[in-house]
């Protein structure tokens, strides 16, 4: 398990042997890496804070902020220390397949739920970039129409073929973010009252819960539970971060500075949209609760670049994944060719078109996303992370790793199987919920038919 098991190569070694390349792919600071991990991070999902703390209450959606995002924080910390040791690592498809005993049934298992979850994060995009076309031009056209366009507009974008590339288009994301959710932000305390106020009928104020309302029930909740841990969740893209950094060991900085930034920015942004919009006139994502249209549009429309660019971020993931597979070890892999760059944008078209196929054609695409979060997040948020630090570990002291250490074993012991059965948590609780969300949905008759023109606009 330490890396000088046979087949790794060092940082440097990598550095070294590619040199000689037109494309070069280990050239990422630890700053561009925080770009990275902000554009991921600092989205649209922000939005869906103050909806998650309606239905908690915000004392315990404040706690809930914090307590994940230092789980996430941590076993960010213990993806990066494996990587660390195993420098060869490309993606998590290749950690996945480390940490089961290196048995190949966990690399094409990991493969495919890293595909999918991915695929559909990109068709998440798609639609979102209509449902923001949609609203600037008040339905101006069919709503297919607008997710192609994105599509075709995230496949051009998705072209750079390293991260460092990308590192630029993934800062001007996460600072036209801040600016939308910060306006929102203001503007939801400026307005005379939230969309939906009903003026007509006599005052009714928002209501703010510091708990959750009496009978709240579980699929409410852990549907908000839920949308908070997926917004924090990102694991699943950080082995290749790191596999494309300059300085691997710099990584904890780019974590640091996005985990004390995402705990503000979603504390600060959750909880005041939350107070001045209140129980009973919140949309998710939010700005659907601002009441005055023309404050609206403009907070939005700072969100379309990373409406774009994360959409983006994901797809590029996912084609080094498969670009890297095909052409390990030959010249396309470094150089500009013909068949290499014609390669890698064929492997983008495939994947968008994909994206917008899946999005167009079921009919409760958000429901279905989050059955893909609960699925695969409960591996890829915690129990991959929890037996990577058992691997370690019995490598590090023996089998009886947990007995050796003395109280730092057994506190780490422990700690990383609570982090497996959060997982497992995910997995079940977070499935059932989500099922029951789509019977829900389909008894309210809340869902479109496959590729419909209807508005989906705020």
């Amino acid at each position: 398990m330490d890396s000088s098991d046979e087949g790794s190569i060092s940082v440097g070694k990598q550095i070294e042997m590619e040199a000689g390349n037109a494309i070069q792919y280990r050239t990422c600071s630890w700053q561009k890496t925080a770009a990275l991990l902000f554009s991921e991070y600092i989205c649209l999902a922000i939005m869906s804070f103050p909806w998650s703390y309606s239905i908690l209450g915000l004392v315990p959606g404040l706690i809930l902020t914090v307590v994940v995002a230092a789980m996430v924080l941590y076993t960010s910390l213990i993806c990066w220390e494996f990587c660390m040791r195993h420098p060869e690592i490309r993606d998590v498809c290749d950690l996945g397949q480390m940490i089961f005993w290196n048995h190949r049934w966990a690399f094409w298992f990991t493969a495919v739920m890293f595909l999918l979850n991915n695929t559909f994060i990109q068709g998440l995009h798609c639609l979102v970039g209509a449902k923001y076309l949609n609203t600037m031009s008040s339905h101006g056209m069919c709503t297919i129409g607008f997710s192609a366009i994105i599509a075709v507009i995230s496949w051009f974008c998705s072209l750079p073929r390293t991260f460092g590339a990308l590192s630029k288009g993934a800062t001007i994301s996460a600072i036209f973010t801040f600016v939308s959710v910060m306006l929102a932000t203001i503007f939801s305390g400026l307005m005379d009252h939230p969309k939906g106020y009903p003026i007509e009928k006599g005052p009714i104020e928002p209501i703010v819960l510091a708990i959750p309302a009496k009978g709240t029930t579980f699929v409410m909740g852990m549907s908000a539970f839920m949308n908070i841990s997926y917004t924090f969740i990102g694991q699943i893209t950080l082995p290749s971060f790191i596999a494309e950094m300059k300085e691997p060991k710099d990584f904890p900085k780019a974590l640091w500075a996005v985990t004390i930034a995402e705990v503000i920015v979603f504390g600060l942004v959750g909880s005041i949209v939350y107070a001045y919009t209140g129980t009973q006139y919140m949309t998710a994502p939010a700005f659907g609760s601002i009441g005055n249209e023309v404050w609206l549009k403009v907070s939005f429309s700072f969100m379309i670049p990373t409406i774009i660019f994360l959409g983006v971020l994901y797809a590029s993931v996912s084609a080094r994944f498969i670009f890297f597979r095909i052409f390990n070890g030959t010249r396309h892999m470094g150089n500009h060719t013909v068949v290499g760059w014609a390669t890698w944008a064929g492997i983008l078209a495939v994947l968008w078109v994909l994206a917008f196929i899946v999005a167009e054609v079921i009919p409760f695409f958000s429901d279905l996303l989050s059955l893909m979060s609960s699925l695969f997040d409960a591996f890829f948020g915690f129990i991959y992370w929890g037996v990577a630090y058992f691997r370690m570990r019995e490598a590090d002291y023996g089998r009886d790793y947990f007995k050796n250490r003395g109280i730092r074993g057994y506190l780490g012991f422990t700690l990383n199987v609570a982090l497996c059965c959060v997982g497992l948590l995910f997995l079940t609780g977070g499935t059932y919920a989500t099922v029951q969300s789509i019977i829900d949905g389909y008894k309210a008759d809340n869902f479109g038919g496959a590729f419909t023109c209807q508005d989906n606009g705020l």
